[in-house]
């Protein structure tokens, strides 16, 4: 098993300012290959492989131009021209848009070590043609072990390492509990069948005073930019800059802690180790369309939810269940069956004939529960 791990990275300012000259490396040849890819497109070519890219680029280098990649891994070159043509094939098979050219103000700067020659301590981590860089968790990444795919990417504030690990798997017990369904939601983040309920981070005091912080700060900044526009300066203030800097560390802290909120409240299911678990699997990219909700959707994050599922799930040995959409898991009474249509979303609770009144986020989980057995029936 193949375990990925994060740790930031603390250089110094030499060493800061060669990830960002790396970093630039990896844009400009993605950029590259994008336009070559884009031109021989146009011309009714076909389509251009990684391979003979490469090859023109190792010509490209004995230019005068382009000389100055000499000065940094060739690796991060190869894998730039690889993004770029993974990117171009995922984009023709549907399964991805169309790429488009990294801009350097907007594009999150990142590249690929080659990860035969990354090397770790305790405290450090080798990157060729930069040195020995400062680690911010000492042991955090296993010595001595089989690396796979090292990025480094930086995020506004610090530079981080990513890198896949080979792991034992952590299968230690088999499932011994009642299986678990699911209901996640923007009321409550998720509903068990169990009877708990994990309540939505957002509208804690904690993240509701950084989302104020955090406006206060975005009309500070969008002022200084009037002012910039109104005097026709391009240089940002310093004032700017700092501000720009306590944004940015505003949505890291937010980012955190609902980051750190989903950890636990998955970890704290499949510790209970269910039988199975069922969520639903739900069309996030149509449900952000909607504009009266869109905001409060991309705040519960519940892309991320599924994904902690999934390898926490893959780990321990448990069943991850993803029921059909269009399963109707508020609409049936869990008691007798029936499916009631004109059930509106302002309903919270649900009341059945049969006598059946129960919350209807408890109950969609009851029948998230159940959907092995419905899903054969129905």
């Amino acid at each position: 098993m193949i375990a990925s791990i994060k740790v930031q990275l603390k250089p110094n300012r030499k060493q800061n300012s060669l990830l960002f000259q790396c970093a630039g490396t990896a844009r400009f040849i993605y950029n590259w290959t994008l336009n070559q890819q884009q031109k021989n497109y146009d011309s009714g070519g076909a389509f251009i492989s990684d391979n003979d890219l490469r090859k023109k680029i190792t010509q490209l280098k004995k230019t005068e131009e382009l000389k100055w990649l000499f000065n940094y891994s060739n690796n991060i070159a190869k894998q730039a021209v690889k993004d770029a043509c993974n990117a171009y094939k995922n984009f023709f098979k549907k399964l991805a848009d169309k790429p488009k050219f990294k801009s350097k103000r907007k594009s999150k700067p990142a590249f690929y070590h080659d990860d035969g020659k990354i090397k770790f301590t305790e405290t450090h981590v080798q990157l060729e043609k930069i040195g020995k860089i400062k680690l911010a968790e000492y042991g955090r990444i296993p010595i001595g072990g089989k690396y796979s795919d090292p990025r480094i990417t930086y995020d506004g504030l610090h530079w981080w390492l990513s890198v896949g690990i080979e792991m034992p798997d952590r299968t230690i017990h088999k499932p011994v509990a009642e299986p678990l369904g699911i209901d996640v939601g923007i009321k409550h983040l998720a509903v068990v069948s169990n009877g708990n309920v994990y309540e939505n981070i957002n509208k804690t005091k904690k993240v509701k005073q950084a989302n104020k912080r955090l406006k206060r700060l975005q009309r500070r900044v969008s002022k200084q930019y009037d002012r910039l526009k109104k005097h026709k300066q391009l240089e940002k203030s310093k004032n700017l800059l700092k501000l720009e800097k306590q944004i940015n560390k505003t949505y890291k802290k937010l980012t955190n802690i609902r980051t750190n909120y989903l950890h636990q409240i998955t970890f704290a299911l499949v510790k209970t180790k269910p039988e199975y678990i069922v969520i639903e699997d739900l069309n996030v990219k149509g449900m952000l369309k909607n504009r009266h909700l869109s905001k409060a959707i991309a705040d519960q994050s519940l892309h991320e939810f599924r994904r902690q599922f999934e390898y926490k799930c893959k780990w321990y040995g448990i069943s991850l269940i993803l029921a059909n959409r269009f399963y109707p898991s508020s609409k049936m009474c869990c008691k007798c069956g029936h499916i009631k249509k004109e059930l509106n979303l302002s309903d919270r609770v649900y009341q059945c004939a049969c006598g059946n009144v129960i919350d209807r986020d408890l109950q969609a989980s009851i029948n998230l529960r159940e959907y092995p057995k419905l899903a054969k029936v129905m």
